[in-house]
């Protein structure tokens, strides 16, 4: 799948996180935080333990750290 979404607050977190998937080609479209979610549907979507950015690729849903480990598994990165 090449579409990536990034449920993003505009931190530096979720800005490397878009560096990243661009650098691997994925087309990324963002989901910013008081712009097209709340802070509560967030929590509602993701749990409430749940860190910014989170990254949806295809069925995948995960923190950029929990992406990177999926990303190394399958084999995307090294």
């Amino acid at each position: 799948m090449n579409q990536v979404l990034v449920y993003s607050n505009g931190s530096q977190e979720s800005e490397r996180a878009k560096m990243l998937l661009q650098s691997l080609d994925k087309e990324i479209k963002e989901f910013l935080l008081g712009v097209d979610f709340s802070d509560r549907q967030f929590r509602a979507e993701f749990g409430s333990e749940a860190e910014y950015p989170q990254i949806a690729i295809g069925m995948y849903r995960g923190s950029l750290k929990e992406t990177l480990k999926y990303l190394n598994t399958e084999g995307i990165i090294a």
